[in-house]
């Protein structure tokens, strides 16, 4: 198809589908003609892919494209692909919130992981967040202990265990389907958190009624 046709097709504008190109988000198409090429049904789907990683699972394009990378090498594990990912998802803010207030965190992050069983090493980068989500809420005043989390834990490893089952039901080697659901389940997991607070909120918090 035309690059007009695969705009058509996928919403997205024939500018930003050029600047995917030449950002090396999108694999080039096959050459046709001067300054003409062909599209597939790869280049459609590669496009919903990174509208999807940006627009719902809010990522940045650097972020996008160390994923993309890190599903696109075939010599890349999942497991390896995984820990792109979050890296890809780490964000560093202790400059902001201060190095000791964060190493504080930090320990005690640790020390939940290995009160739930879990290695520390393997809970790195997810204890690295975590760490500065304290950090932060101690910083603002809205004290909480590492403890409160132990249930969102507990949860949280139910939900991943059924996701890597879905993982294993297909064979356990395919990256793009794995690190998709990955991100988007984690999106999802906080969609239905906001789903429960709106409802409990209204229900503790009900509007002033005028009798």
């Amino acid at each position: 198809m035309r690059i007009s046709e695969l705009s058509r097709q996928s919403g997205v504008s024939v500018p930003t589908i050029k600047f995917y190109l030449r950002e090396g988000l999108l694999p080039a198409g096959l050459p046709t003609g001067r300054n003409q090429a062909d599209y597939s049904e790869r280049h459609l789907r590669r496009i919903r892919l990174i509208r999807t990683l940006t627009s719902i699972a809010g990522l940045d394009l650097s972020s996008v494209r160390e994923i993309l990378a890190a599903i696109d090498d075939e010599d890349l594990t999942l497991r390896d692909a995984y820990q792109v990912l979050d890296q890809a998802l780490y964000l560093d803010g202790s400059e902001t919130l201060g190095r000791e207030a964060v190493d504080c965190a930090r320990e005690e992050v640790a020390d939940l992981a290995e009160a739930l069983g879990w290695s520390r090493e393997s809970s790195l980068s997810g204890g690295e967040v975590l760490a500065h989500v304290l950090a932060g809420l101690r910083s603002l005043g809205c004290e909480a202990e590492v403890s409160f989390f132990t249930s969102y834990a507990r949860a949280a490893e139910q939900l991943v265990v059924s996701e890597l089952d879905l993982v294993a039901a297909e064979g356990g080697t395919e990256k793009g389907p794995a690190i998709v659901r990955s991100v988007l389940f984690g999106v999802a997991l906080s969609a239905l958190r906001r789903m429960a607070h709106e409802h409990h909120v209204a229900l503790r918090f009900p509007l002033n009624t005028v009798e």
